[in-house]
């Protein structure tokens, strides 16, 4: 009697599942052929001028002034470095890495650069000629009248 129940009950989920299963929306969108191929997006236009930027903000990040495509950023290689580390930038003519870069977060010097700041791209970004995503109403300071101290 107790398999006859549990076969009843099986059978009813199983019916219940097929009715609920019919009044699901679907989930592949509004086009009709969700594996039709889409036109993707036009690729940013990276300014590549090597002109620095001015930053907005004190402490900024300086943006990257030229193309970064193809360099290799990994635990075991940085393009990066081979222009801007201390030793290479009088031949190179890039501007050197802060010597931030070859502390510790205690504040002592390193004879190489740090671990933490081994990464160039997650603070430093290339500079690229689009449209901003949201609306910007950054104002610098000089613009909203504020002088500096005995300037007056």
């Amino acid at each position: 009697m107790t398999q006859f129940r549990l076969t009843a009950i099986f059978a009813a989920c199983l019916a219940g599942s097929f009715v609920f299963a019919q009044s699901v929306p679907e989930l592949s969108g509004p086009s009709p052929d969700p594996m039709e191929p889409v036109p993707a997006a036009p690729l940013e236009r990276f300014v590549t001028d090597d002109v620095r930027q001015m930053r907005a903000y004190p402490e900024q990040p300086p943006v990257i002034p030229h193309s970064i495509t193809g360099y290799q950023l990994s635990v075991n290689a940085n393009r990066c470095m081979s222009c801007h580390k201390r030793e290479h930038t009088e031949g190179s003519g890039a501007p050197m890495i802060s010597i931030t870069h070859y502390m510790t977060r205690e504040g002592q010097m390193l004879a190489d650069v740090s671990p933490r700041r081994y990464f160039c791209t997650q603070c430093h970004v290339p500079q690229a000629d689009t449209a901003p995503l949201i609306e910007n109403t950054f104002t610098d300071m000089s613009e909203m009248g504020a002088t500096g101290a005995g300037s007056e």
